[in-house]
Protein backbone atom coordinates (compact mmCIF):
# COMPACT_ATOMS: atom_id res chain seq x y z
CA UNK A 1 0.00 0.00 0.00
CA UNK A 2 1.38 3.67 -1.26
CA UNK A 3 4.03 1.67 -2.05
CA UNK A 4 5.53 1.59 1.38
CA UNK A 5 3.77 -1.33 3.19
CA UNK A 6 3.06 -4.67 2.88
CA UNK A 7 1.02 -7.22 4.19
CA UNK A 8 2.49 -10.27 6.19
CA UNK A 9 5.94 -7.78 6.88
CA UNK A 10 5.31 -5.66 10.26
CA UNK A 11 7.60 -3.07 10.56
CA UNK A 12 9.10 -3.50 7.14
CA UNK A 13 8.85 -0.02 5.01
CA UNK A 14 9.83 0.13 1.54
CA UNK A 15 10.93 3.06 -0.43
CA UNK A 16 10.22 2.59 -4.34
CA UNK A 17 8.89 4.06 -7.05
CA UNK A 18 5.96 1.69 -7.94
CA UNK A 19 2.96 1.06 -6.48
CA UNK A 20 2.95 4.48 -5.10
CA UNK A 21 3.72 8.27 -7.16
CA UNK A 22 4.61 7.10 -10.51
CA UNK A 23 8.07 6.72 -12.22
CA UNK A 24 8.03 10.57 -12.66
CA UNK A 25 11.47 11.63 -13.22
CA UNK A 26 12.11 13.77 -10.01
CA UNK A 27 13.31 10.65 -8.14
CA UNK A 28 14.51 12.13 -5.24
CA UNK A 29 10.98 13.84 -5.07
CA UNK A 30 9.38 10.46 -4.64
CA UNK A 31 12.33 9.14 -1.96
CA UNK A 32 11.67 12.27 0.45
CA UNK A 33 8.19 11.89 0.51
CA UNK A 34 7.76 8.17 1.44
CA UNK A 35 10.41 9.07 3.72
CA UNK A 36 8.08 11.81 5.01
CA UNK A 37 5.19 8.66 5.32
CA UNK A 38 7.51 6.48 6.83
CA UNK A 39 8.50 8.96 9.07
CA UNK A 40 5.02 9.86 10.09
CA UNK A 41 3.98 6.09 10.92
CA UNK A 42 6.89 5.63 13.03
CA UNK A 43 6.22 8.63 15.01
CA UNK A 44 2.53 7.31 15.57
CA UNK A 45 3.98 4.23 16.36
CA UNK A 46 6.46 5.21 18.99
CA UNK A 47 4.11 8.21 20.78
CA UNK A 48 1.40 5.55 21.04
CA UNK A 49 3.51 2.93 22.31
CA UNK A 50 3.05 0.23 19.62
CA UNK A 51 5.25 -2.24 19.12
CA UNK A 52 4.24 -3.19 15.45
CA UNK A 53 2.95 -1.69 12.66
CA UNK A 54 1.01 -3.55 9.54
CA UNK A 55 -1.22 -2.73 6.74
CA UNK A 56 -4.11 -5.05 6.96
CA UNK A 57 -4.36 -7.55 4.22
CA UNK A 58 -8.16 -5.62 2.76
CA UNK A 59 -6.32 -2.12 3.06
CA UNK A 60 -3.58 -3.35 0.49
CA UNK A 61 -5.94 -5.36 -2.10
CA UNK A 62 -8.25 -2.56 -2.02
CA UNK A 63 -5.07 -0.30 -3.11
CA UNK A 64 -3.71 -2.68 -5.45
CA UNK A 65 -7.70 -2.70 -7.36
CA UNK A 66 -7.15 1.10 -7.21
CA UNK A 67 -4.05 0.70 -8.96
CA UNK A 68 -5.15 -1.49 -11.44
CA UNK A 69 -8.19 0.75 -12.73
CA UNK A 70 -5.05 2.80 -14.22
CA UNK A 71 -2.43 1.92 -16.66
CA UNK A 72 0.56 0.60 -15.93
CA UNK A 73 3.60 3.09 -15.84
CA UNK A 74 5.89 0.88 -17.70
CA UNK A 75 5.69 -2.37 -20.49
CA UNK A 76 3.63 -1.04 -22.72
CA UNK A 77 3.59 -2.91 -25.78
CA UNK A 78 3.79 0.26 -28.04
CA UNK A 79 7.53 0.89 -26.28
CA UNK A 80 10.57 -0.45 -28.26
CA UNK A 81 11.05 -3.90 -26.80
CA UNK A 82 12.71 -4.18 -23.77
CA UNK A 83 13.36 -5.78 -20.75
CA UNK A 84 10.31 -3.45 -19.40
CA UNK A 85 7.81 -4.75 -21.64
CA UNK A 86 9.17 -8.42 -22.13
CA UNK A 87 11.05 -8.20 -25.59
CA UNK A 88 7.59 -7.10 -26.55
CA UNK A 89 6.34 -10.33 -26.47
CA UNK A 90 2.56 -10.44 -24.94
CA UNK A 91 2.96 -10.74 -20.86
CA UNK A 92 0.80 -10.71 -18.18
CA UNK A 93 0.62 -7.03 -17.09
CA UNK A 94 3.14 -6.68 -14.04
CA UNK A 95 0.97 -4.95 -10.60
CA UNK A 96 4.87 -3.62 -10.22
CA UNK A 97 4.83 -1.41 -12.64
CA UNK A 98 1.55 0.10 -11.85
CA UNK A 99 0.98 4.23 -10.19
CA UNK A 100 -1.41 6.30 -8.92
CA UNK A 101 -4.19 6.56 -11.80
CA UNK A 102 -4.52 10.49 -11.40
CA UNK A 103 -1.00 11.29 -11.61
CA UNK A 104 1.74 11.85 -9.71
CA UNK A 105 0.80 15.08 -8.49
CA UNK A 106 -2.63 14.03 -6.88
CA UNK A 107 -0.88 10.75 -5.28
CA UNK A 108 1.20 13.87 -3.17
CA UNK A 109 -2.16 15.55 -2.76
CA UNK A 110 -3.43 11.98 -1.20
CA UNK A 111 -0.93 10.97 0.50
CA UNK A 112 -0.29 14.13 2.34
CA UNK A 113 -3.94 14.21 3.66
CA UNK A 114 -3.51 10.31 4.27
CA UNK A 115 -0.20 11.40 6.92
CA UNK A 116 -1.95 14.84 8.29
CA UNK A 117 -5.75 12.85 9.22
CA UNK A 118 -3.77 11.24 11.65
CA UNK A 119 -5.90 7.88 11.45
CA UNK A 120 -3.59 5.85 9.16
CA UNK A 121 -6.66 4.22 7.13
CA UNK A 122 -5.45 0.85 5.91
CA UNK A 123 -2.56 0.01 9.04
CA UNK A 124 -3.17 -1.91 12.13
CA UNK A 125 -1.13 -1.12 15.17
CA UNK A 126 -0.28 -3.70 17.49
CA UNK A 127 1.26 -3.41 21.25
CA UNK A 128 3.49 -6.93 20.55
CA UNK A 129 2.98 -9.30 18.27
CA UNK A 130 -0.03 -10.99 17.86
CA UNK A 131 -2.38 -8.53 19.13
Amino acid sequence: MHGVHTHGFPNAFFVQFTQGANLISNVPHNLVDSAATIACVVGHSTSGGYAEVEVTADAEEAWMELLRSGVTILGSGECTPGYYNNEGQPAKEQDSWRGYPQGAVAFFSYIDGWRRSGTFEGLEFRQRAGD
